[in-house]
């Protein structure tokens, strides 16, 4: 059948009827119901790999797209506003020199009903953005802040890790990894 697993955990099945994007939806589940060949849906190339930091590590939502490079006065911008369930992309150019987003914007993405982030480069206040009620991806920490001196790209089609990113596309990601496809893939609860 083509029906998705949705599993909700004791930890956020009271947020899950408010917020559907907090639901836990398997991304095994989803290969297994919708990929019929490597074509029908995109999984992101498990290397590098993306590793979680905030508390949920389960989340799915329409995406939201940011280009920037070692500067992140756009993604505070873009998390500052109602995020709707969205799930913020946000490349980085995979930097290992700066952090792209630290405990302040984490807290600005769950304070406005973003579902999660995906920063290809690094984060920091890593602790800090475990403790919060918000999903994070990234490839590793820094304990530097970005520069500030150039706003980034919104709403571009982005590409890395082998799949192309692209505004109003579904991205699911858990545990066992991500994967993005041009349609919702899960029933609505």
């Amino acid at each position: 059948s083509n029906k998705c697993s949705v599993i909700e955990s004791d930890s956020i099945a009271a947020t899950a009827t408010a917020l559907p994007h907090r639901q836990i939806i398997a991304t095994a589940d989803l290969c297994d119901d919708f990929i019929t060949s490597p074509d029908r849906l995109s999984v992101v190339n498990p290397s590098p790999r993306f590793y979680n930091y905030g508390r949920i590590t389960s989340f799915f939502g329409k995406i939201y797209t940011i280009r920037c490079f070692e500067s992140n006065p756009l993604v505070r911008k873009t998390l500052s506003q109602p995020g709707n369930g969205q799930v913020l992309v946000v490349d980085g150019g995979a930097s290992q020199r700066v952090a792209i987003l630290g405990d302040e914007l984490a807290k600005l993405a769950h304070d406005n009903n973003w579902a999660g982030v995906i920063i290809n480069g690094c984060i920091r206040d890593s602790k800090a953005i475990g403790m919060m009620d918000v999903g994070v991806k990234a490839l590793g920490t820094h304990p530097l802040k970005s520069i500030k001196n150039h706003e980034g790209e919104g709403g571009v089609i982005v590409s890395f890790s082998g799949v192309e990113f692209i505004r109003g596309h579904w991205l699911y990601s858990d545990e066992d990894g991500i994967i993005v496809s041009k349609v919702q893939l899960h029933t609505s609860s």
